[in-house]
């Protein structure tokens, strides 16, 4: 009888601690974001704009986060001046972004969703011409999807100071993909050069 009561507390003690486990996951705040859009902005105009704002959100602390840990993790004095610019520009649209969000009623996530999270956390374990190579490449596919995306809203969007927000920043993002092509290939040629030796 004892050994079944044990079993049966032990059996118990197993189910609370997976039960904290899955307790314990994180919500993602891009995900909570929306959620919190939706019930605000139901028959609003502006609820396809707030889903924009939370995706261009997420996108800006994902690029000044990689861009921080480009200061330590790469190797190249170009790729850490192209991270240096990442951080000084994406730092002030951010900031612009919560002030016109929160002008509108639209919730922002507080941090990265877990996909954003999950690029930051790959990224972090590589180093020199590794890492160079994984960020440039980054840099140049999510500004080319930035870029698409800024035009799309600044063209179709509901909102008409969120429409001229995303209208005046086009011209930057434009210059930042420039600056990230030519970063990756020269990221490129010197993660060849470092083979060669």
């Amino acid at each position: 009888m004892r050994m079944r009561t044990n079993l049966t507390l032990a059996t118990f003690a197993v189910l609370l601690m997976l039960l904290g486990a899955c307790a314990a996951k994180k919500e993602d705040s891009k995900d909570e974001a929306e959620e919190q859009n939706d019930a605000a902005l139901k028959k609003s105009d502006t609820k396809e704009d707030a889903e924009w704002a939370v995706e261009v959100a997420d996108g800006g602390m994902l690029e000044v986060k990689v861009a921080e840990l480009a200061q330590t993790n790469s190797k190249s004095a170009d790729v850490k001046s192209f991270a240096a610019m990442m951080i000084k520009d994406h730092t002030a649209a951010n900031s612009e972004l919560k002030t016109l969000a929160t002008q509108k009623g639209i919730t922002l996530p507080m941090d990265l969703s877990n996909s954003s999270r999950d690029t930051y956390d790959d990224l972090s374990k590589k180093t020199g011409n590794d890492f160079d190579d994984a960020y440039t490449d980054l840099m140049v596919k999510d500004h080319k999807k930035t870029v698409d995306a800024f035009k799309k809203e600044a063209d179709k969007g509901n909102d008409p100071d969120i429409k001229s927000w995303a209208s005046g920043k086009i011209a930057t993002l434009e210059h930042h993909l420039e600056m990230a092509k030519q970063t990756d290939e020269k990221a490129d040629k010197d993660g060849k050069d470092g083979k060669k030796k």
